[in-house]
């Protein structure tokens, strides 16, 4: 609250007019999350966008021998942007007793919409989810059985892939009721997720190579706010246009230009759907447990 009153006095000092408000969630507590969900309703009529871009990369362990084998690879650039066969988590699980990746990166927004639906749902005005996915959404490492990647290691890449599939289902379940949902690829950012994957002396010896590899690949955004030009970008859409079945991703230019480009995700919409399924069994178990009143179909 502390980092988000600090970042609220400074958007009014450049917009004094506007309103901002805060609200605290722990998306890694479905307690949290539906204390905030009962908040939000009390103090708005209606929701415009949501952007759900929350996520941990815990206890991240990198494969150096693959990452030096693959630096004089001509598979380098494709490593890099998408991290395949670099790393993996240690999960842990939550004091709901689920994975803690599972929840935080991922089912903890789900659980937010399905109680915020009712101020996203206008057939007049739509309304948009924006989800940060990433270029490590992969579907080998995604499954319908072991969906919270419990008996697996790469736990943030099936969170992310776990977003491509529900923002699918949820386009189809939802789209005729005025809901719209995308999602989003930031490209490479270094932030203090990014940070936390190698030690400091490591990325001072990588910089030099990845500002030469962004001169090859168009996702190396490298700042968060190169990072953010998709979301910016999607705010300005009718979110009625958009293609549920395309990931935006925010890319730049050799030369520095930001843009946004669009490409269709690898997923099925018959998995989208039984996932989605079981994500509402899922949400009935926990919200009788919390004696939670059950979302709206």
């Amino acid at each position: 609250m502390q980092k988000a009153s600090a970042t609220k006095a400074v958007l009014l000092a450049a917009h004094p007019t506007a309103q901002v408000t805060l609200v605290r969630l722990d998306v890694s507590s479905l307690e949290s999350v539906l204390r905030a969900a009962s908040e939000i309703q009390r103090r708005f009529q209606r929701l415009d966008y949501l952007f759900l871009n929350a996520g941990i990369m815990p206890n991240t362990h990198v494969n150096f021998k693959a990452l030096i084998s693959g630096l004089f690879s001509g598979k380098a650039v494709h490593m890099l942007s998408t991290a395949e066969g670099l790393i993996t988590q240690e999960d842990c699980i939550t004091a709901d007793g689920l994975q803690a990746v599972f929840e935080t990166n991922f089912f903890g927004h789900f659980i937010l919409i399905r109680q915020l639906e009712p101020l996203l749902c206008c057939l007049e005005k739509p309304s948009l989810l924006i989800w940060t996915s990433s270029s490590n959404a992969r579907k080998s490492a995604f499954s319908l059985t072991d969906y919270q990647h419990s008996k697996g290691k790469e736990s943030y890449s099936s969170s992310k892939y776990a977003t491509d599939l529900a923002s699918v289902a949820l386009n189809k379940h939802f789209n005729k009721q005025g809901l719209y949902s995308s999602v989003v690829c930031p490209g490479l950012v270094m932030t203090n997720l990014t940070y936390g994957i190698l030690p400091s002396f490591f990325w001072k010896l990588l910089m030099p190579i990845m500002w030469i590899i962004r001169f090859f690949t168009k996702t190396y955004t490298l700042t968060p706010y190169n990072g953010a030009e998709a979301q910016v970008w999607l705010f300005r859409q009718k979110p009625e246009s958009l293609n549920a079945l395309m990931k935006y991703h925010s890319c730049i230019s050799p030369m520095g230009k930001n843009y946004v480009e669009s490409r269709k995700m690898d997923v099925e919409e018959e998995t989208a759907e039984i996932f989605y399924q079981k994500l509402l069994e899922l949400e009935k178990h926990f919200l009788a447990r919390l004696n939670a009143p059950l979302s709206p179909k």
